[in-house]
């Protein structure tokens, strides 16, 4: 199982000099990947340029390119360049966002999900093999009809010969495409306990496109943070995060995180932490997180604790685990970098 370091958005306390900091002592503590997100500020690409003259051998991935906010053409482009600022250690993470965002920033209607992430992907195949980009889909249509429009090709070479797709998924439709087209899966909240069912998704996708899942990444991004005993102080970090994303991430009736954590068995739990949420109640929200859903999906408390859960993520078939310290000083979340590494060293 190899380690990847997730920064998150940029400029969310840290500076500039600090984000670079912890990148530079993941790539030499042997961090396979570094990962960057975007919403609605700063932005992944920006970032994942800069980190790529400032670093050497890490790996650099968007967590993800948000499809509403690009053509596929364009991530394609932005890709593209990337892969050869870094001398070719792009991985393409991409994902449908949220519907929030996708309609209220974007202005890009919600709907027809699977179709569009499907062709999304096969233009992205088509524009990184630099061939002519001709495509007529259902809801991508290269060149447009009657128009002066011209099936183009890349300009530019990635330095890959097949740069890595990687899909942000939830949904078992979403996951099983990933299973079907993607070279990765990037899950939110993972539970390892339950991945041999999330899983099944993924192996009927690829069953579906007659093709074996040998070498596919599964690269959850788990939020970490290593005490001595203090097991309570590091649940209560998670808990604003997790009570963002399952009680307000989405609308009350469109919450895939919600959703997902009521597939773990956490029905009513869920539901009360989305009221809460939506009411404004949100301290009360991160409070009613049962320490047990904590516990399944974060590395919290003690280092044998996280050990152990270590072992379970690589046994149950992670290839990538995103680490993202939940720590709000430089110094910390370099510190939890180096406690994850030493641990996973650990692990056999």
């Amino acid at each position: 199982m190899k380690l990847g370091v997730h920064i998150g958005y940029w400029g969310l306390g840290l500076t500039s000099a600090d984000q670079l900091a912890i990148v530079q002592e993941a790539e030499r503590l042997g961090y396979d990947s570094v990962w960057t997100a975007e919403a609605y500020g700063s932005d992944a690409a920006t970032i994942l340029a800069w980190l790529a003259g400032q670093t050497s051998r890490i790996k650099l991935g968007s967590g993800i390119f948000q499809m509403p906010g690009r053509s596929a053409a364009m991530t394609a482009m932005t890709a593209a360049t990337i892969d050869q600022l870094s001398d070719g250690r792009m991985l393409l993470g991409i994902g449908s966002s949220g519907p929030q965002v996708s309609e209220g920033w974007h202005g890009v209607r919600f709907g027809r999900q699977i179709q569009r992430t499907r062709e999304y992907i096969e233009v992205l195949r088509i524009a990184l093999a630099r061939e002519r980009l001709e495509y007529h889909g259902e809801t991508i249509d290269l060149p447009l009809p009657n128009g002066p429009g011209k099936a183009l090709k890349l300009t530019i070479a990635p330095v890959q010969e097949r740069m890595p797709i990687y899909l942000a998924a939830i949904g078992p439709r979403n996951t099983a495409l990933a299973g079907e087209m993607a070279d990765g899966w990037m899950p939110t909240l993972l539970s390892p306990e339950h991945l041999p069912i999330l899983t099944e998704s993924l192996q009927e996708g690829a069953a579906k496109a007659g093709r074996s899942l040998d070498g596919f990444d599964i690269a959850p991004t788990v939020n970490v943070n290593i005490t001595e005993d203090d097991v309570e102080g590091a649940r209560d970090a998670m808990r604003p995060f997790m009570a963002l994303y399952i009680g307000g991430m989405g609308s009350r009736d469109k919450n895939f995180y919600n959703i997902l954590v009521q597939r773990y068995g956490f029905e009513d739990a869920a539901r009360k932490v989305q009221d809460l949420y939506l009411d404004g109640k949100k301290e009360e929200a991160a409070a009613a997180l049962p320490d047990e859903l904590i516990d399944l999906v974060s590395l919290v408390g003690p280092r044998d604790r996280v050990r152990e859960r270590l072992r379970i993520y690589k046994e149950a078939g992670v290839g990538t685990l995103g680490v993202s310290p939940m720590a709000w000083t430089k110094d910390d979340r370099i510190k939890q970098l180096r406690l994850v590494a030493e641990l996973l060293e650990d692990v056999v």
